[in-house]
C-alpha cells in the first residue's frame, strides 16, 4: 500500500520517515518529496509497504501523531490526478519566439 504523509517537518528524512513505519511492518520504501529549486523538503512524503494490514495499523496508529512538534497526517495515497497547467493547458509564453510581429515591446 502507498501512504501519504503530510505536514512533515522540514528537517525529516527519507531514514527518518523510514524509521516512523518499520516498527508496523515492511517499508519497501520511504521518499521525502524535495523542491526542484531549492532542494529542501516539501513537507510530505510516500512510504511503500507491501502488507496492506501491517499499512492500515500504521495508518491508524500514525495518523495526528506528532513528530517534531508538528501533527503529522497519515493517509493512503491516492493516485495522481492529471494536471492541466490551471489555464486549460494553454501556456502562455513570455519569449519572443511566439511574437509573430504583433508584440505589445
Amino acid at each position: 500500500m502507498n501512504i501519504y504523509v503530510s505536514n512533515l517537518s522540514f528537517n525529516v528524512q527519507d531514514d527518518d520517515l523510514r524509521g516512523f513505519f518499520e516498527g508496523y511492518g515492511e517499508v519497501s520504501s520511504a521518499k521525502i518529496i524535495m523542491d526542484k529549486y531549492t532542494n529542501k523538503s516539501r513537507g510530505f512524503g510516500f512510504v511503500e509497504m507491501p502488507n496492506d494490514a501491517d499499512a492500515a495499523k500504521a495508518i491508524a496508529e500514525l495518523n495526528g501523531g506528532t513528530v517534531e512538534g508538528r501533527n503529522i497526517n497519515v493517509t493512503e495515497a491516492r493516485p495522481r490526478e492529471e494536471r492541466t497547467g490551471g489555464n486549460g493547458g494553454n501556456r502562455r509564453s513570455f519569449s519572443n519566439s511566439n511574437n509573430n510581429g504583433g508584440g505589445r515591446w
